[in-house]
C-alpha cells in the first residue's frame, strides 16, 4: 500500500477534479503490475497497473491481490469502472485505504466486488491515504476547495513595509518551491491591494506543472489591462462589484464584497470543480479566511530581514504546528486547522 501511495503521488497536479491513485497487483509476494492515474481523462490506476501486467505473467492475475488507495470506481465517466473491470480480470482479492466519497462511487465499488465473489479488504494505511487525497476528500465531503494559506514575514512579523511597497522577503530556494506548490493546486488567489502593488503574475513559471487557474479580487475593477493578470499565461477570475462576462481567458465574476463573500467565492470555486485555493496575500484576503476558521493549511515563511515596521503579517486561529523546515536562510513553518481532518503528514510531502 505505501508503494501505492507513491505511485499516486506522481500525479500530483495532474489527476484534479479526480483523485491521485496508485494500484499495485501482487501474486505470491511479487509485484506483477504497477500503475497510477497519470492525468485526468486518461486510464485509471487499476487499469494502467493491469496493462502493464508482461504477458508471461496475465494467467497469473486471478490468483493475485491488487493493492489500491482508493476504492475502484463504479460509474462511466470519462473511463469505464474500475470496479467491472476488475471482475472481469477475475482478481482473487483488493486491498483498498480509502473508501471514495464521491456519491457515485461511495461504496458501490466495493458492493461490485464482493458481489461478483472477490474479497475486499480495506482501511489499510487509511489516515496517509486521507492526507494524500486531502484535496478530493475535502471537495465531497465539505463542499468546498481545500484552502492553504502562505505568506512570507520578517522575523518582527511583518509583511510588508508600510507604504505597501513589494519587498521580497523570502530567497529564491523558497520561491521555486512556491512555484512547485502552485502546479499542485487548482487556484491561486490574491487580493486587490497585492494585485495593484507587486503585479504578480500568479504562474508556476519557476516549476514543471500545470498552471493553476488565477484569482485576483477587484471590487471596482482598478487592475490596469496591461498587468500580468491579464495575459495568456493561465485562465483568470477576476472577482468584482461590477459585472459578469468572459473576455479571452479572463472571466469577470460578479459577487458583493461583504461578509459572505468568502464563502460566495467558495461556492463558485465548488461549482466549478476547483478541488483548492492556495491564497497568497495580501492581509486583508489572509484575515479574512483565518477570521472564518475558512482555512485547511497555513505556510509561512520567515526571512532573514528585519524591518521594525509595516503592515503585521496575520495571525492564525485554532492552529496545531505541523513541522518546520529551511529554505536557504528561511525558516518555513506548516501549521494545520484543528477542523482540517486530515492530520497526517508523510514524509514524502516534506
Amino acid at each position: 500500500m505505501r508503494r501505492c501511495l507513491d505511485l499516486a503521488y506522481k500525479g500530483r497536479g495532474y489527476t484534479a477534479p479526480n483523485p491521485m491513485v496508485g494500484a499495485v497487483l501482487v501474486h505470491d509476494g511479487r509485484i506483477i503490475g504497477e500503475g497510477w492515474h497519470h492525468y485526468y481523462g486518461a486510464d485509471h490506476a487499476e487499469v494502467d497497473c493491469l496493462k502493464n501486467v508482461k504477458s508471461e505473467d496475465r494467467s497469473l492475475i486471478p490468483a493475485s491481490t491488487m493493492y489500491v488507495n482508493l476504492e475502484p470506481c463504479a460509474h462511466y465517466g470519462k473511463t469505464p469502472p474500475c470496479a467491472v473491470r476488475l471482475v472481469h480480470e477475475q482478481v482473487r482479492k483488493v486491498v483498498i485505504a480509502n473508501t471514495d466519497p464521491f456519491e457515485k462511487v461511495s461504496g458501490n465499488g466495493i458492493e461490485i466486488l464482493k458481489q461478483a465473489g472477490i474479497t475486499v479488504q480495506t482501511g489499510l494505511m487509511e489516515k496517509e491515504g486521507l492526507w494524500l487525497n486531502r484535496r478530493f476528500f475535502s471537495f465531497h465531503t465539505r463542499k468546498r476547495p481545500y484552502i492553504i494559506l502562505k505568506w512570507a514575514q520578517t522575523p518582527d512579523g511583518f509583511i510588508a513595509p508600510a507604504d505597501r511597497s513589494r519587498l521580497q522577503i523570502s530567497g529564491q530556494g523558497s520561491q521555486q518551491l512556491v512555484h512547485k506548490w502552485r502546479t499542485e493546486e487548482s487556484a491561486i488567489m490574491v487580493g486587490t491591494t497585492t494585485a495593484l502593488n507587486d503585479n504578480p503574475q500568479l504562474t508556476a513559471r519557476l516549476a514543471v506543472g500545470k498552471q493553476p487557474l488565477r484569482i485576483a479580487l477587484d471590487r471596482t475593477l482598478r487592475l490596469p489591462l496591461d498587468h500580468h493578470v491579464f495575459n495568456n499565461a493561465a485562465d483568470t477570475w477576476i472577482i468584482n462589484e461590477l459585472k459578469d462576462s468572459l473576455e479571452g481567458n479572463v472571466r469577470y465574476l460578479k459577487i458583493a464584497f461583504n461578509d459572505q463573500m468568502a464563502e460566495r467565492i467558495l461556492q463558485r470555486l465548488y461549482d466549478a470543480q476547483i478541488l483548492s485555493v492556495i491564497i497568497e496575500g495580501g492581509a486583508a484576503l489572509l484575515n479574512t479566511f483565518i477570521g472564518k476558521r475558512l482555512w485547511d493549511e497555513a505556510r509561512i515563511f520567515t526571512g532573514a530581514i528585519s524591518i521594525h515596521s509595516g503592515l503585521s503579517a496575520p495571525l492564525l486561529n485554532n492552529e496545531i504546528h505541523a513541522f518546520s523546515a529551511t529554505s536557504d536562510s528561511d525558516k518555513l513553518d506548516v501549521y494545520l486547522n484543528r477542523s482540517n481532518p486530515y492530520h497526517y503528514i508523510p514524509e514524502m510531502e516534506l
